[in-house]
């Protein structure tokens, strides 16, 4: 139901995006056809990786999701980083790392946790994503932050650079770590009885079409879509944090969103917990300090620091969900005050 739904959006979304942009329709009405139409485009980029990585297999297929797995937001910050929106890119990095680990796993444990009275999933890869986790915000994203208070814009540029390599190369290590030199070494029960063939939803041929036609589409989109910020965040009050943080955040991760509450309500938790702090592991150590290196090509660079309230909110966000999550199983409960934590800085933001 929920695919014919996308479609439907999807071949609606996508040509009333091109005349609406032809003909400049109001901001705000365009601005609310491009999200929907890129949250329709997102759930094929989704099922196409999905099945790629079941032809491929696991090893391969968790490059592929490490790859894909947050292209859409990647592109709109690419856009973005263009117009020359810097706090709203870092406001779209700060959302993601606030909605994957607060407002995503936040529902899988909830929604999880109301048909299973307790779900486990593996407890050393929590372990393993926990450290780096808190290496990833509260080192690396701390650090230019305090020392950029001495520096001045040319120097904090270049210490960016130099942490977003190193964050890069520890993320590949990461990568390798987990997919070749211990792959199945740190394996529990619950990991093991999850496990089950599975058959992809399209042949390999068909998932690269779909892949690359809905890469073409988003990036279309995302372009149209980053015009409209400015105009929308004056009609309706909202700061560019806001929009940043919530609404980019939201939208560039929709396809992930609901595939980790399904594997969840499946109680296929070592998936769901995998989709959360992974895009969320994506986002810090990848996708962040690779659009630093790539502001480097646009007239205004964008540095690796973010405002203190950003900051505060992270950090708040890794402890949380690094001290719910370490013993390897959750409930609705933990899944509650995971939504609430999200809510109160939500509301926080909206207020700034």
């Amino acid at each position: 139901m929920a695919n014919k739904i996308f479609m439907i959006m999807t071949f609606v979304g996508v040509p009333l995006s091109v005349v609406g942009s032809l003909m400049h329709w109001p901001s705000t009405i365009l601005f609310v056809i491009y999200c929907l139409t890129i949250i329709a485009l997102a759930s094929f980029m989704g099922r196409a990786t999905e099945s790629l990585a079941i032809v491929a297999g696991p090893r391969i297929g968790g490059l592929l999701n490490a790859t894909f797995g947050n292209a859409v937001e990647l592109i709109i910050s690419i856009f973005a980083l263009q117009a020359g929106l810097v706090e709203v890119v870092l406001a779209s990095i700060t959302g993601s790392v606030l909605g994957n680990l607060l407002l995503v796993a936040g529902l899988s444990f909830f929604v999880g946790g109301l048909k299973y009275k307790r779900q486990n999933f593996n407890v050393y890869d929590a372990r393993h994503n926990s450290g780096l986790l808190m290496f990833a915000i509260i080192v690396a994203f701390v650090i230019p932050e305090v020392f950029s208070i001495n520096m001045n814009e040319h120097k904090t540029i270049n210490l960016s650079i130099g942490i977003s390599v190193i964050l890069i190369a520890l993320y590949l290590a990461a990568l390798f770590f987990k997919l070749v030199s211990h792959r199945g070494v740190y394996q529990n029960e619950s990991s093991e009885n999850q496990e089950h063939h599975e058959e992809p939803e399209w042949s390999k041929g068909k998932a690269l079409t779909i892949l690359a036609v809905a890469t073409l589409a988003v990036a279309y989109v995302s372009e149209n879509l980053v015009h409209t910020f400015e105009v929308v965040a004056e009609s309706f009050g909202w700061t560019e944090l806001f929009i940043g943080v919530i609404i980019v955040a939201i939208v560039g991760n929709a396809a992930e969103h609901a595939s980790a509450i399904l594997m969840a309500y499946k109680n296929k938790m070592d998936i769901a917990v995998e989709i959360a702090v992974g895009s969320t592991l994506q986002i810090a150590m990848f996708v962040a300090p690779l659009l630093v290196i790539i502001s480097l090509f646009f007239p205004t660079s964008m540095p690796l620091v973010f405002s203190w309230p950003e900051l505060v909110a992270m950090v708040s966000a890794v402890l949380v969900t690094v001290i719910i999550s370490n013993d390897g199983e959750t409930n609705w409960f933990e899944g509650l005050t995971l939504l609430a934590a999200y809510f109160i800085m939500g509301i926080g933001f909206y207020l700034l």
